[in-house]
C-alpha cells in the first residue's frame, strides 16, 4: 500500500515550541533524553521529556533553525502544559521558550513528495534546508519515505499531490514510532515505545529528569514492555487498554497510537508486556474485546548499546 502514501498533507494536530538564546541547546540537553549539545544544522533529534520517575510527558522532533534557535515539534494537545513545565526549569539559562505554532506551518511529505523536496534524502533525523524551509527526514512507512516540512507562515508548501490527513496518520503508525499525546502522558518510559532503538535516547549524555530510571531499565534488564504493531477490525484509540488471554483480570498494556487503515480496520502501536507478545489472544478494551493481530516491527530492536 506504499503507493497510497504519496503527496503533501497539512499537520494541524502538531504544534511548535520555539527555544531561543545562547543556551537553547545546553538547556534542552539537560532536560531531554537526546543529545542536543552536539546538534548540528543538518541534524534533527527525536527526544522525550520525562518526569523524575522516567515517564514520558512529551515527545519532540527537534532541530535548529539557526545556531541560537531550536524548534520542537510536538503534539498540539499537550503543547501548553509541556511549555509550562519546561519553562519552570529555565532558571538562569539564556533561553526563551514560547508557543511558536502560529509563526510556522507544518506539512508532512510522503513518497515522491518527500523525494522531490529532499533529493538527497538521508537517514532519519537528518535535516535539509531548502530556501526558508527545513525538511526533516523521518522513519519510512512500509518503505515509503516521509519528511516533515517546516517553513515560516505564509510560505507555499510543495506543489504536488495532496495526501489525506488520515493517510498521514496511518503512515505515522506504520512507521512504528508513537508520539506522546494527551491520553498517554506519563504512561511509558521511553523504551516501552522503543525510543532507544529509533534514535530517541542517548545513553552517553549527562543527567536529565528521569535519567536514572531510563538507564536502569536499559542496563539492568528491568524492562518488561515493548511497542509492537497490531491490526484490528474494530476502531482503536490511544490510551485504550490491551488484554491477554492468560490474565483477564488486568491489562497487559495500552494502545499508544492508532489510525484507520486504508484497506479496512485499524492499525495501532501498542505497548505491551513482552511475554504477551509471544503467543495467545490479545484484545482491545477488555477480555472480550476485538482481537489484535501482531504485525512485524519495521525496525530492529537494540539488543545492547
Amino acid at each position: 500500500m506504499t503507493q497510497l502514501l504519496n503527496g503533501v498533507s497539512p499537520l494541524p494536530h502538531l504544534g511548535i515550541i520555539g527555544v531561543e538564546g545562547d543556551d537553547a541547546a545546553s538547556f534542552l540537553h539537560a532536560q531531554l533524553t537526546q543529545d542536543f549539545s552536539m546538534l548540528g544544522m543538518s541534524q534533527a533529534r527525536l527526544a522525550a521529556f520525562c518526569t523524575a520517575k522516567g515517564r514520558m510527558q512529551a515527545s519532540f522532533v527537534g532541530f535548529k533553525r539557526s545556531h541560537t534557535q531550536i524548534l520542537l515539534v510536538t503534539s498540539r494537545d499537550i503543547l501548553a502544559p509541556t511549555l509550562k513545565r519546561l519553562s519552570m526549569f529555565v532558571l538562569r539559562a539564556k533561553a526563551r521558550l514560547r508557543d511558536a505554532t502560529a509563526e510556522f506551518q507544518l506539512h508532512g511529505l510522503a513518497g515522491d513528495a518527500a523525494r522531490d523536496a529532499a533529493p538527497n534524502l538521508q537517514e532519519p533525523w537528518t535535516k535539509t534546508d531548502t530556501g526558508s524551509a527545513s525538511v526533516i527526514s523521518l522513519y519510512p512507512a512500509d518503505d515509503a519515505p516521509r519528511c516533515l516540512w517546516v517553513a515560516p507562515a505564509g510560505e507555499s508548501p510543495p506543489s504536488t499531490a495532496q495526501l489525506g490527513h488520515e493517510l498521514w496518520l496511518w503512515g505515522e503508525v506504520r512507521s512504528g514510532i508513537a508520539a506522546v499525546t494527551a491520553p498517554i502522558v506519563e504512561a511509558f518510559v521511553p523504551q516501552m515505545l522503543n525510543y532507544e532503538s529509533v534514535g530517541g535516547v542517548s545513553f552517553k549524555k549527562g543527567c536529565y529528569p528521569g535519567q536514572e530510571v531510563v538507564a536502569r531499565s536499559q542496563f539492568r534488564g528491568t524492562l518488561k514492555r515493548r511497542a509492537y504493531l497490531v491490526h484490528c477490525e474494530a476502531s482503536l484509540h490511544a490510551g485504550q487498554e490491551v488484554f491477554h488471554e492468560s490474565d483477564t483480570t488486568q491489562p497487559c498494556g495500552l494502545v499508544a497510537e492508532a489510525a484507520a487503515a486504508p484497506g479496512g480496520g485499524w492499525d495501532a502501536i501498542v505497548s505491551i508486556q513482552v511475554a504477551a507478545s509471544e503467543g495467545g489472544r490479545l484484545t482491545a478494551g477488555g477480555p472480550e474485546g476485538p482481537g489484535l493481530a501482531l504485525q512485524p516491527l519495521p525496525y530492529p530492536l537494540l539488543a545492547d548499546v
